[in-house]
This record gives C-alpha cells, sequence and structure tokens, in this order.
C-alpha cells in the first residue's frame, strides 16, 4: 500500500513549494464521478470511504471532493483488501495507519542516520584539526626499536641462616 502525508489516512503536503499547474500523482483533478469509474467503485462507496476516513480526497471551496491519481490507487487497494482479502473496513484503515505510520518512521530513521553520519564527519574532521595543531616542538620524539632479544629471568639463590 502507498501511503499519503496530507492529514488524514489519504493525507497530502510535502512541505514544498512546487509549480502549482505541475501535475503530479497527488494532484486533485478527478471529480467524484470519475474517480469511481476509474477505481471501479460506485460513487456512493466513495463517499462511504471518505466519511470512514478510509480515503479523503481534497476539497474544492464549493466542498467538492477532488480525488489525486494516489487517492485512485489507495481506492483500488481498500477494495482488493475488503474484497479478496476479506478485511472489514475499521481492519482496513487500520492497516492503512500503521503503513502510513512506518512511512513516516522510515523517513525520520533515515533524516536520523544522515543527521548521525554528518555529525561524525564534523568529529572526525575536527580530530584532524586537533591533531594538527599540536606542538611537536615540546616532546621529542623518539623512535623506539623493537628487539626480538630474549631475557632470562633466574631468581636469586635464597640465602640459610
Amino acid at each position: 500500500m502507498e501511503t499519503h502525508g496530507r492529514g488524514g489516512l489519504g493525507s497530502r503536503g510535502t512541505g514544498r513549494s512546487r509549480n502549482p499547474y505541475e501535475l503530479t500523482d497527488e494532484s486533485p483533478v478527478y471529480v467524484i464521478s470519475v474517480a469511481a469509474q476509474l477505481s471501479g467503485l460506485h460513487p456512493q462507496t466513495l463517499r462511504q470511504y471518505d466519511r470512514l476516513g478510509l480515503v479523503s480526497p481534497d476539497r474544492t471551496p464549493g466542498r467538492g471532493r477532488r480525488y489525486s491519481a494516489r487517492d485512485i490507487d489507495l481506492l483500488r487497494q481498500v477494495q482488493q483488501l475488503s474484497q479478496d482479502e476479506g478485511i472489514n473496513l475499521a481492519g482496513i484503515k487500520r492497516i492503512i495507519e500503521l503503513e502510513n505510520q512506518v512511512a513516516a518512521l522510515q523517513s525520520r530513521v533515515a533524516e536520523l542516520q544522515s543527521a548521525v553520519e554528518g555529525a561524525a564527519a564534523a568529529m572526525q574532521q575536527r580530530e584532524a584539526q586537533v591533531h594538527a595543531s599540536y606542538r611537536r616542538d615540546l616532546v621529542p620524539y623518539q623512535d623506539v626499536q623493537q628487539s626480538s632479544a630474549l631475557v632470562v629471568w633466574r631468581p636469586k639463590p635464597r640465602r640459610r641462616d
């Protein structure tokens, strides 16, 4: 199932500003009759899904529903889960909520991984700067020679008194 980011289960909102005339999968362009035909469902079923919060299309200023291509995909998936898998609508709603939550968490994990990698790189850079700033003239450096000599220890004999 695909996820949506628009407030409810079927919500959008990327936070990015984009060209208002650019059509994407999230562009609300289909009226309810076209969305019903494309999804293979009755318009009344779409209204019921909207009331239940399964698929929440955008609204026009006159409160008319406008469905996106992503909404149509979600309608098909809801129908498939209901008809083929025998899952009731409450279960489908929960599945969609959980999938949206998983997608949000995966996105957050990716953000945190990126932040950790950035912090690690900054730390390594700072560490390199600190090492480069050492004053080597204060501590004489002597190269230690490794020896393969064998030293045998023998205890002193005990004195007998």
